[in-house]
C-alpha cells in the first residue's frame, strides 16, 4: 500500500486549504482512511477518518465543521477540505490507511490503528 499526500501550503488565517492523498491498494473499498496532523512542538493528533466503501465519518472536534474528509473513486484519492484555517491548523498533515474488512462498525481514530502512513505535507497558517 502506497499513499502520497499533496496540496499544502502557506495560507492566511481564514482561507482554505484542499489535500490530496492518492492511494494505491488492493481491494480498497476495504480500507479505513484517516488523517492526522503533528504541528510544531506537539504530539501527532487525529484529525478526521472515513471508510472507503461507506458514508461513515468521524472528526476531531476543534475541525468539525471546518474540515471535510471525502474520497473521489475516479482517482483512488481521499481529500481532505480545510475551511476557515487558524494558526493552530498549522502542521504536518499525514494520510493513513488500514485494512479494516471485518471492523464495519469501528472507525479507526488511533494513530496505533493504522500499518501505512504517507510522508506528510506541510500547511501552514498565518495569523
Amino acid at each position: 500500500v502506497q499513499l502520497e499526500e499533496s496540496g499544502g501550503g502557506l495560507v492566511r488565517a481564514g482561507e482554505s486549504l484542499r489535500l490530496s492523498c492518492a492511494v494505491s491498494a488492493r481491494a480498497i473499498s476495504l480500507y479505513s482512511l484517516g488523517w492526522f496532523r503533528q504541528g510544531p512542538g506537539k504530539e501527532q493528533e487525529f484529525v478526521a477518518a472515513m471508510r472507503w466503501d461507506g458514508d461513515d465519518t468521524k472528526y476531531e472536534d476543534s475541525v468539525k465543521g471546518r474540515f471535510t474528509i471525502s474520497r473521489d473513486n475516479s482517482r483512488n484519492t481521499v481529500l481532505l477540505q480545510l475551511n476557515n484555517l487558524k494558526p493552530d491548523d498549522t502542521a504536518v498533515y499525514y494520510c493513513a490507511a488500514q485494512f479494516t474488512p471485518f471492523a464495519k462498525s469501528h472507525l479507526p481514530t488511533q494513530s496505533y490503528e493504522y500499518r501505512y502512513w504517507g510522508q506528510g505535507t506541510q500547511v501552514t497558517v498565518s495569523s
